[in-house]
């Protein structure tokens, strides 16, 4: 059996340019927010609690807890909401289909019988309020030409509706049923968020002027705005209120988030500016924000959540971070397998300890995209899309400088001998490359289309899987390789092979979903019939006894075996990563990282036999 142990959260999908809207749930103290198809709940007292509702066929844009905490309403692009509980297995109450493109922002009603959703969509159903349990229209929004990126409801009696979007107009209904009151036209560009006080008396629209509009929340005449002294130099993204009404934060393109007192003539002053900690690149524009209890949370571009303490803001904030894209490589480093190295194809390498979660990203010179990592004692090889592999020290969070080397064709696989770790063979399509340190010793071409390839710790051997199924094994003498024994049993083509840690054994994966673990010395099948994924296996690894071996598939999910028992003894964790599992290493016996298409590094802890 296996059990979820830890999880690594995936950050918010971002769009330069864009705000996003995240959510939370004061009596759980948790933030919901989504990345592709999964809608992501983190508890902000232990972000290592987090859960996941993968169940959209779409990407999903927004989500948002009911006023009472028990349902959560979430919306995709292709303008289907989702009503499930928070509880026991995440329920599905309702689906309905509300406008024709994709959804920004969605609002509960404060007695959570209504639901108001803004977005795209053909014609000029762009806004749409509806009763959560039935689906029924309770009104009519016209009043928008162009995309509405934002709405909120009127938080006590009587309900009104406000929305704004691309045409920079802010439009206020009055109802239910809801009717169009007025629009106004204060700002100049974009209106990217619109948010009502929490007791209902007043509203506040922000905008890419970089300004700030107060207005009346029953009347929704303009009463005020945030003073322009002290104010943001960029487009403002999104805004919040404080559980007592009296303040606002804001977060803007300019790299900053500040809190605003409003006053009784509602004038807003600046009261406090935050900036998070980052390099002042681009990726550290602040794009969402979030008062909740007594946390200020933060999210940048470039995906790293910022949590201030409100009563202590001087002191600095807990910073979260994780990947945005599919991990497609994951590796232990030889010296400490409880710290694991993570990269997705966009370039980025984490680093997490066991237990602790966020460990830091690895600074790189160079932010090549990566398609495999590999790691050393204290190095890393990473090969990327561009023909090229990189050879950098790795010292604490930082990589040393790093030296490129081209090797004229885009590296297939990369695999680096452990105890000589200056040997690194690197396959690509025609044959393999040798490197040792940065320098190219010889280039191979073997005949046929490789695909996968390992070699030995030793560095005296070296295995290559080919297009055509079959394994060759070949010695390592100087810069040379000789064949030694070609070995036919895949039916299709291989696609990772793998050592035993002590290398009395080898395992080898196929796209045609079968795994096979061959002994090294007698070169026949050890375990066989390991053919229990429904499509290809991306990813395999040993544990450190060399006693059990995981194989992770684009099925999404990953299964155990151990070498001594029939297959038919497996562990197989369904459902472990959305999209398919791209990533596996042990750190212990019995504990298994994996990592795969939905931006997620899951721990699991094996129960012994």
């Amino acid at each position: 059996m296996s059990q979820l142990a830890e999880t690594y959260a995936c950050m918010p999908s971002t769009e330069r340019g864009r705000g996003i809207l995240i959510s939370g749930d004061s009596k759980s103290n948790s933030i919901v927010y989504t990345n592709g198809r999964s809608v992501v709940l983190m508890n902000l007292d232990n972000p290592l609690q987090v859960s996941v509702y993968g169940e959209h066929a779409y990407p999903a844009t927004v989500a948002r807890y009911s006023p009472n905490g028990e349902w959560i309403a979430s919306a995709d692009v292709s303008g289907t909401v989702r009503i499930w509980g928070t509880r026991n297995n995440f329920v599905l109450k309702k689906e309905f289909k509300v406008l024709s493109g994709r959804i920004d922002d969605l609002q509960w009603s404060p007695d959570g019988l209504r639901i108001v959703a803004c977005g795209e969509g053909k014609g000029k159903s762009l806004v749409r309020a509806f009763m959560w349990d039935s689906g029924t229209n309770v009104g009519e929004f016209d009043g928008h030409s162009r995309r509405v990126l934002s709405c909120s409801y009127k938080p006590t009696r009587p309900f009104r509706i406000v929305t704004c979007g691309e045409d920079f107009l802010v439009n206020f209904y009055e109802g239910p049923p809801f009717r169009f009151k007025q629009s106004h036209r204060h700002h100049s560009n974009f209106v990217n968020c619109v948010r009502y006080s929490p007791d209902g008396s007043k509203f506040l629209s922000v905008s890419s002027d970089k300004k700030g509009i107060i207005y009346d929340g029953k009347s929704g005449e303009k009463v005020g705005e945030l003073s322009s002294e002290g104010a943001h130099t960029g487009s403002i993204y999104a805004v919040s209120w404080s559980p007592d009404g009296k303040q606002v934060l804001t977060v803007s393109a300019d790299k900053s988030a500040k809190i605003w007192d409003i006053s009784d003539d509602n004038i807003g002053k600046v009261k406090k500016t935050l900036t998070s900690p980052g390099s002042g690149g681009i990726e550290d524009m602040l794009v969402g924000c979030l008062w909740l209890n007594d946390r200020i949370v933060t999210v940048s571009l470039g995906g790293v959540i910022s949590i201030f303490l409100v009563s202590d803001l001087d002191k600095a904030p807990t910073t979260l971070s994780g990947h945005m894209k599919n991990v497609s490589s994951l590796t232990t480093l030889p010296n400490n397998p409880r710290v694991l190295l993570s990269s997705s194809y966009d370039g980025i390498i984490f680093k997490w300890t066991q237990g602790i979660g966020y460990g830091g990203k690895v600074q790189r010179k160079e932010n090549s995209q990566i398609k495999v990592l590999a790691a050393a004692e204290e190095e890393i090889v990473t090969a990327g899309f561009d023909n090229k592999i990189w050879r950098a020290t790795l010292q604490g969070d930082h990589c040393g400088d790093a030296e490129a080397i081209d090797v004229g064709s885009q590296p297939k696989d990369l695999s680096v001998a452990l105890l000589s770790p200056e040997l690194a063979l690197v396959s690509i399509d025609s044959g393999v490359v040798m490197l040792r340190g940065a320098k190219i010793v010889s280039t191979i071409n073997l005949g046929f289309v490789v695909t996968a390839s390992a070699v030995s710790p030793d560095g005296s051997e070296a295995i290559i899987g080919g297009q055509d199924g079959k394994l060759r094994i070949y010695s390592i003498s100087g810069d040379t390789l000789t064949e030694e024994a070609v070995l036919e049993k895949h039916r299709g083509a291989i696609s990772v092979i793998r050592y035993s840690p002590d290398v009395s054994m080898f395992a080898s994966g196929d796209v045609n979903r079968e795994a096979i673990v061959w002994d090294r010395a007698s070169r026949e099948v050890k375990l066989k019939n390991m053919l229990y994924h429904t499509a290809r296996i991306n990813c395999l690894a040993w544990s450190p006894d060399g006693s059990r071996i995981a194989t992770g598939s684009l099925d999404t999910c990953v299964i155990v075996y151990e070498i001594d028992q029939p297959v038919s003894n497996r562990v197989t964790i369904k459902g472990a990563h959305l999209g398919g599992v791209y990533g596996l290493a042990f750190t212990d016996e019995y504990t298994l990282v994996s990592s795969g298409e939905d931006a997620f590094i899951r721990v699991w802890k094996l129960t012994p036999p």
